[in-house]
């Protein structure tokens, strides 16, 4: 019978060819042109790594952590000023946020994640119309 795995933590951080992800827990680690790809070279390395360990990798076992600035550059269809009033706070100081000059608490940092989750749900219940 195959082991359960704890949960995998895997650091992103941009390259000058896409993303780089990486596990301080375990030695895994891979590439990607875009986050997609990268999330999917995630799951096949991470299978490949536990493989000979005959470990049940589950994909939601695996977390993906980039820090703001990254996040921001990457994902440029959220606007932060628009977050910002999203979730009442104060424009300037998300800013210096994405730009790394300071760095958010635990508090505001699940602020601005529980902001950022709210917007995509959003976006997932919205169907545009066709016009003809």
């Amino acid at each position: 019978m195959a082991k359960k795995i704890k949960k995998i933590t895997m650091s992103v951080e941009k390259t000058d060819t896409g993303f780089s992800a990486f596990s301080k827990e375990h030695p895994i680690f891979t590439t990607g042109k875009s986050i997609p790809e990268l999330i999917n070279n995630t799951y096949e390395a991470t299978e490949f790594y536990f493989e000979e360990e005959d470990m049940n990798i589950d994909r939601k076992n695996i977390v993906f952590e980039i820090d703001f600035k990254q996040f921001f550059k990457y994902y440029k269809v959220i606007n932060a000023n628009f977050l910002a009033e999203k979730i009442g706070m104060n424009a300037t100081l998300l800013s210096q946020y994405v730009q790394g000059h300071k760095k958010p608490s635990a508090k505001q940092t699940e602020k601005i994640l529980t902001g950022i989750h709210q917007i995509g749900q959003e976006l997932l219940e919205i169907n545009l119309l066709q016009t003809a």
